[in-house]
Order: C-alpha cells, then sequence, then structure tokens
C-alpha cells in the first residue's frame, strides 16, 4: 500500500467515525429522504399536466395537511378518549389476574410469592413522575428537541421535492467517476424499493387495522377504536408491533368472559397469516421480500444502535441495504470477482456428467 492509497483509507475511517457521530442526524435525512420519495410519486403526476414543480409540490404540500388535519379532527379525539379509558382499566386488569399469579406461584414454584398489588407496581414510577415535574426543564428541553427534529424532516422534505435531481447529482458526486452510472440505476432501484415498502405496508396497515375492528365489533369487546388504531399502527414495526397490538384487547376481554380471549387469539392469527402469506406478497410484488430472521436481526440492530428511531425504521433502513448489497456487493464485485490461476466454475451437466 503506497503513501496515497494509506491516506485515502485513513480518509475512509475518519469518515465512518464522523458519520457514526452524527448517526442521529443521518436517520432524520433518511427519514425525509422517505417521505420525499413517495410524495415525489405525487407530484411526477401534476408534472404531468406541465405544472411546474414549485407549485406541484405546493398543492401537494396543502393536500397532505388537509388529510392530516382531517384525521386529526376526526380520529384523534375519540382515540384519546378511549385510550384514556384503557388506561384506567388497567387496574381492575391486574386485580383479575393476580389471584391467578398467586395460585400459579403456590402450585407450581413451591414458593410463598405474593404477586404484588398494580398500586405497588405503578409505585416504582411515582419518584420518576415526580422527578419529571421537578426537572420541567428537562421535560421542556425534550419536547422541544423533539419538536425541532419534526421540523427539520418536514423542511428537508419539502427542500428535497423542490429539487430532487440537484441532490441526487451531488449523492452521486460520491462515487468514482467510472460508477456514477451504475450508481445512479441502484438509486432508481432503492427508490423502487422504498415506495414499494411505503405502499405496502401502509395497505397493510389499513387492512389490519380494518379486519382487528371488524372482529373485535363481532366479539363485543369494548374500545373497539383503540384497539383497531394500534393494530394498523404498531404493523409498522413487524414481529414486535402485532405481538404488543393483541395484548390490548385481550386484557379488556379478560374483563368480561373467557371465550373471548381464545376468540381474539384466533382471529389475530388468522389474520396475521393473510397479511404474511397472501396479502405482503401481492401489494409488494415480492420486491422488497426479507426473510424474518434477517428481519428480526435488522430490528434488533438497529433499535440498539439508533434508539427508537433505529426501531421505526429497521425496516427500510433493511430494505434499502439489501438493494445495495444485492447490486454493488454481490452483482458487481462477487459475481465478477475471480481469483487467478483458479478455473471457471462449470455446470456439471454441460460435461456430461450426471449429478447424483
Amino acid at each position: 500500500m503506497n503513501f496515497g492509497q494509506s491516506i485515502g483509507f485513513l480518509v475512509f475511517l475518519i469518515s465512518l467515525y464522523v458519520l457514526w457521530k452524527i448517526k442521529q442526524l443521518i436517520l432524520l435525512i433518511f427519514m425525509a429522504t422517505i417521505f420525499a420519495v413517495a410524495l415525489n410519486r405525487l407530484v411526477r403526476i401534476f408534472l404531468n399536466f406541465n405544472v411546474s414543480r414549485k407549485y406541484a409540490t405546493l398543492v401537494i404540500g396543502l393536500i397532505s395537511l388537509l388529510v392530516f388535519n382531517i384525521l386529526v379532527v376526526v380520529i384523534l379525539p375519540p382515540f384519546i378518549e378511549q385510550f384514556q379509558l384503557l388506561i384506567n382499566t388497567l387496574p381492575k386488569v391486574w386485580e383479575e389476574i393476580n389471584p391467578s399469579l398467586e395460585e400459579f406461584y403456590s402450585n407450581y414454584l413451591e414458593g410463598n410469592f405474593a404477586v404484588p398489588s398494580f398500586n405497588d407496581v405503578i409505585g416504582n414510577y411515582s419518584s420518576l413522575s415526580s422527578n419529571l415535574v421537578n426537572n420541567f426543564l428537562v421535560v421542556f428541553s425534550n419536547v422541544v428537541a423533539v419538536t425541532l427534529q419534526i421540523v427539520f424532516v418536514l423542511f428537508l422534505t419539502v427542500v428535497f421535492l423542490l429539487n430532487p435531481s440537484r441532490y441526487r447529482r451531488y449523492c452521486l458526486k460520491l462515487f468514482p467517476s467510472f460508477y456514477r452510472r451504475r450508481a445512479s440505476e441502484i438509486f432508481d432501484k432503492s427508490e423502487i424499493a422504498i415506495v414499494s415498502w411505503l405502499s405496502g405496508i401502509l395497505v397493510n396497515c389499513l387492512f389490519i387495522g380494518t379486519l382487528s375492528g371488524a372482529g373485535l365489533l363481532i366479539f363485543q369487546v369494548r374500545l373497539v377504536l383503540v384497539h383497531a388504531l394500534l393494530a394498523g399502527l404498531l404493523n409498522f414495526i413487524p414481529n414486535i408491533g402485532p405481538t404488543i397490538s393483541v395484548v390490548f384487547p385481550v386484557m379488556i376481554a379478560l374483563l368480561d368472559s373467557p371465550w373471548k380471549i381464545v376468540a381474539i387469539l384466533i382471529w389475530y392469527f388468522i389474520i396475521q397469516t393473510i397479511e404474511s402469506y397472501w396479502l405482503t406478497p401481492k401489494v409488494m410484488a415480492d420486491k422488497v421480500s426479507l426473510l424474518p430472521a434477517i428481519t428480526l436481526f435488522a430490528q434488533i440492530f438497529f433499535a440498539q444502535s439508533f434508539g427508537i428511531i433505529g426501531l421505526l425504521l429497521a425496516l427500510p433502513l433493511t430494505v434499502v441495504v439489501k438493494t445495495w448489497a444485492e447490486e454493488l456487493l454481490f452483482k458487481d464485485i462477487l459475481d465478477k470477482w475471480q481469483g487467478e490461476n483458479l478455473p471457471v466454475a462449470v455446470n456439471p451437466e454441460e460435461n456430461g456428467e450426471k449429478i447424483a
């Protein structure tokens, strides 16, 4: 390795270190990129009618704001009301399962274990809540930080929409000149993968939320709206989200009738089976198919590395990484890599050999 290569390798390591230190900022930029890529498909529709990109972006922004306000006005108030009722029901649920837990510990674990009451469980958090009240500045600063992050993401989304080709050219300049055309092709495939994932996950969330609400309505489970919305929204987090979403209706059904618990578990299992084996392949057309083990590993890795934002963005990040790995690592490097003085692998059938 000569001096120039050594300097280049050192710069590469420094770049990786700097990127790691600003990882939260990169995640916010990636989130804005997802929104911009999705909305850019709608902007292109207006561009076909000879409307300037500026006015097309303005129209899409106003439509998005109108839809958001309608959802907030129509859905948010009853959701908050039912969610508050759900929280108030938790002590009753704990009192219901308390004797069963005590019996389980005494019969199967052969020990005199006193199951704590609900007040004892939440008592550990009373000091935390008092600290939050006393440290108002800490809470206020966190709220301001989250608000600024949301504003930053929205600002970047609008900026990217106004001139996406310019920012794309800047990104391509990070690649060597001989690879920029190929990198542009991978960018196109990444965009298709992100749009496929986003459209697919929205359809899946709507499907799961609707069927969950319909089933709970038939079973006459209380607080149907909050359960259905949570089932749809938590579907953004594969594996973990659907498991969490079934807990709340089961807790409410525990207060009514045991048969409802079995019915809810069976119904949610049927919904998830249909979504996994029929709906997802249909709406995503196998463009962003991921192995379950890879999905779970990506969720754990990004959650550990980047926190809650990493968990929410684990799937789109994995989709983009998968696209670049397939195109750059496999097709452009490993598939074309041939060692010196090594025979090229051939198909045994081409030489008249039979495979046992």
